[in-house]
């Protein structure tokens, strides 16, 4: 059994089409901000581990304190280096023109 399109059919199936899609936008524009909002909280708390300062018994953070233009190092560089004397052989070289 062959059914062909009804131009009904094929109005009732944009339309449908149509409706989904300013559906979508519009309930995008609701909870976009509220998604973002979220996001933003969690990249913030991560970046807050990883730099930031550290967090006390009742979940607040408390930052370092150090005066305005203090220079802090982090990590002090091995003083075991050795040089290698035998690198290679110079060889005086002329450009010719």
């Amino acid at each position: 059994m062959i059914q062909e399109a009804s131009a009904m059919g094929l109005l009732r199936t944009i339309l449908i089409i149509l409706l989904v899609w300013f559906g979508l936008k519009i309930l995008a524009r609701l909870f976009a901000p509220l998604l973002m909002r979220f996001v933003a909280k969690k990249a913030e708390e991560k970046f807050g581990q990883r730099f930031g300062g550290f967090q006390n018994q009742n979940g607040q953070r408390q930052q370092q304190q150090r005066k305005e233009g203090e220079t802090v190092i982090d990590k002090i560089p091995n003083q075991n280096r050795k040089s290698n004397e035998k690198v290679g052989e110079y060889i005086d070289y002329e450009e010719l023109n």
